[in-house]
């Protein structure tokens, strides 16, 4: 999360007025993420994050909040998008699309362990067949045609060495995607930004995903693909970055077909989605890094993390038994 749009004690007091939250107390503005401009607002009835939308536009975000109100009726823990007295829950602030949901309890766990892994792909899955009959569209718009157009935007950045790697995973990707089994790979409404800081523990139990706005219609297997990588991978040891924790992914993975077992072309191709998620990743990380927008509060994120994760998938493949 960032500010790149200040809004005012009273802007945002007037807001949760509106919609019946209550008094505004305190407005802190949020450090984490890049997409956005999020704040913690709190009231004396509750506790709420108020987003700001920078990129997405209010024809789009229909689809991402109307997707969170669905899942929250279908018992997925999700924060719940606020609605005005005509139950419009997509709000305007500084002629930007807004929303307030509640805030979810806990914190992220960010050394996860087995038992962490094992609640975070159960959830994963009830939430993959939650959405089978939601009803609107939309792709993935970071998919596969955003990175045949990001690439060369970034390649200038990059060295010949890493040019290769980026311009070979792309054609891969690129024919992987034209092949009969990708296209028999289960889809719906997926996630497609899981990673631990986008989940909420509390007393070690899972309370709930938030920061659904990358979601889009896409293969379910690319959005386990997305969340392996990250709960299932080394991080802060540089030496070690992107290497898989096997004891993670065994657990997440298992927990993930109790609810939903995966299918043959799923599992036939889980190393090359694997691959996809890390180039998604260090695609969009690039972008942010090399492209930065003006914000308060910004800190984009390191590329190389995701460029190692992509070496280490093409070197080891993670293979299903």
């Amino acid at each position: 999360m960032a500010v790149y749009t200040e809004i005012s004690s009273n802007e945002a007091g007037e807001l949760l007025r509106q919609l019946g939250l209550g008094q505004l107390t305190k407005l802190e503005g949020c450090s984490g993420g890049i997409e956005n401009t999020n704040y913690f607002a709190t009231s004396d009835v509750s506790e709420y994050v108020l987003t700001v939308f920078e990129r997405l536009t209010f024809e789009q975000l229909p689809y991402y909040l109307h997707l969170m109100k669905h899942f929250a009726a279908k018992g997925i823990p999700v924060p719940d998008p606020s609605a005005d007295a005509v139950d419009n829950i997509l709000h305007s602030l500084q002629g930007k699309p807004a929303c307030v949901v509640n805030k979810l309890r806990g914190k992220s766990e960010l050394a996860p362990t087995p038992a962490h892994c094992a609640q975070v792909g159960e959830m994963l899955a009830k939430m993959h067949l939650a959405g089978k009959d939601y009803d609107r569209q939309q792709p993935n718009l970071r998919g596969l045609p955003w990175w045949n157009e990001t690439v060369p935007v970034v390649l200038p950045f990059l060295t010949n060495v890493q040019r290769d790697l980026i311009v070979s995973e792309l054609a891969y990707q690129n024919h992987i995607a034209a092949s009969s089994a990708y296209t028999a790979l289960p889809r719906g409404p997926i996630h497609a930004d899981l990673f631990r800081d986008n989940v909420m523990f509390e007393n070690s139990k899972l309370t709930g995903f938030f920061d659904f706005y990358f979601a889009g219609n896409d293969t379910w297997l690319f959005d386990l693909a997305v969340s392996l990588n990250d709960w299932c991978t080394v991080h802060g040891n540089k030496a070690l970055a992107g290497v898989y924790i096997s004891e993670n992914a065994v657990e997440f993975i298992a927990s993930y077909e109790k609810i939903r077992p995966l299918t043959a072309a799923e599992r036939q191709l889980l190393p090359a989605m694997q691959r996809a998620a890390a180039l998604r990743f260090w695609i969009s990380r690039l972008w942010d890094f090399h492209l930065p927008r003006e914000a308060s509060m910004l800190k984009a994120h390191d590329p190389e993390h995701f460029e190692r994760v992509l070496q280490q998938r093409v070197a080891h493949p993670y293979q299903l038994s």
